[in-house]
């Protein structure tokens, strides 16, 4: 009798093993795999990054078959071209590094077709910053000075050589500098360089760490040459630095403006463009909380897009109506 208990006793432990590894068997063919995806932001020192760690930690908690995490960059340059090699699944980039990489041109001699628009979000503000001594107070004061132009492989580097060529401008007649966000705010303080041109939504931590602490100024950018460039690049808007966004801006600054997107290859699953997009509906109010500029995130935005919508967007936007 005790050889049968004993037997039996086997034979359950046979079977309880047996029944786990067939459950382990079928999460390894897909029933519970978790699939992880990335989504890139920029630098620390920008609005990119803290949207971006609270736009992944809202897909994750959204979707259990995937987690999602946010990684610092370079900024959109880098962002399109690692969506476009596969090494990343969303991104943030402006609208000057979109149409280019879309199109194909100077910095993407190979058009990338297949990139699409998955949502708007906040408009992104030109800013010109200078030190006091410097004597700037245009744009074209900029010629013979050391000018930070935003990092190495940045949207904010395109959109300062943009604006610079719009006043005549090249980096032959400029000491350029590829700083990031932080850097360049460094420099600003301690005197290294005279000016530097980024693109940013307010208020930008380095921004608000040159003025506060560094006495740096902001110029505004409300000349004819600048209003001409929307003729070349209609992605560009004028806008206002508001009064009171940064010391010293006591009223409001013309500028111009970018809006910034969050962007994916065109075979991205519907599910997380879905996922995405009911964040964008229903959870403004969580971003928020990291950064004040995501409370201008719109979807009507989309009408505007810069390049084609990916095809689960406008499926989307059809269950809304």
């Amino acid at each position: 009798m005790h050889m049968a208990r004993s037997i039996r006793r086997k034979a359950l432990l046979v079977g309880t093993v047996a029944a786990a590894l067939l459950a382990s068997a079928c999460a390894g063919d897909g029933a519970g795999r978790v699939e992880f995806l990335s989504l890139g932001t920029a630098g620390t020192g920008g609005i990119y990054y803290p949207i971006g760690g609270a736009l992944a930690s809202r897909l994750s908690a959204r979707d259990p078959l995937r987690q999602y995490t946010a990684e610092v960059t370079g900024g959109s340059v880098e962002n399109i071209n690692r969506l476009k090699n596969g090494q990343m699944d969303l991104a943030f980039a402006l609208p000057v590094t979109i149409w280019e990489a879309y199109h194909g041109g100077e910095t993407f001699p190979e058009a990338f077709e297949d990139l699409r628009i998955l949502a708007p979000l906040y408009p992104n503000l030109s800013h010109l910053m200078v030190t006091p001594r410097s004597g700037i107070e245009r744009l074209a004061d900029l010629r013979g000075k050391r000018v930070a132009v935003g990092p190495p492989g940045s949207g904010t580097e395109q959109m300062a050589r943009q604006i610079l060529a719009s006043a005549g401008i090249t980096y032959d007649d400029v000491d350029e500098r590829f700083l990031s966000f932080a850097e360049l705010a460094m420099a600003l303080k301690d005197r290294a360089i005279d000016a530097a041109l980024i693109s940013v939504g307010y208020p930008a931590s380095s921004v608000l760490d040159a003025t506060t602490t560094g006495g740096i100024r902001l110029v505004a950018l409300d000349s004819a040459s600048v209003h001409s460039l929307r003729v070349e690049h209609p992605y560009y808007a004028m806008g206002e630095i508001p009064a009171g966004a940064y010391p010293g801006v006591d009223r409001p600054l013309p500028t111009l403006s970018l809006m910034n997107w969050v962007v994916a290859r065109a075979d991205l699953d519907d599910e997380v463009v879905f996922h995405l997009l009911d964040i964008f509906r229903d959870e403004l109010n969580e971003l928020e909380r990291v950064h004040p500029m995501a409370g201008q995130i719109d979807l009507s935005g989309l009408d505007d897009a810069p390049i084609p919508l990916h095809p689960a967007v406008e499926r989307w936007r059809a269950r809304q109506r």
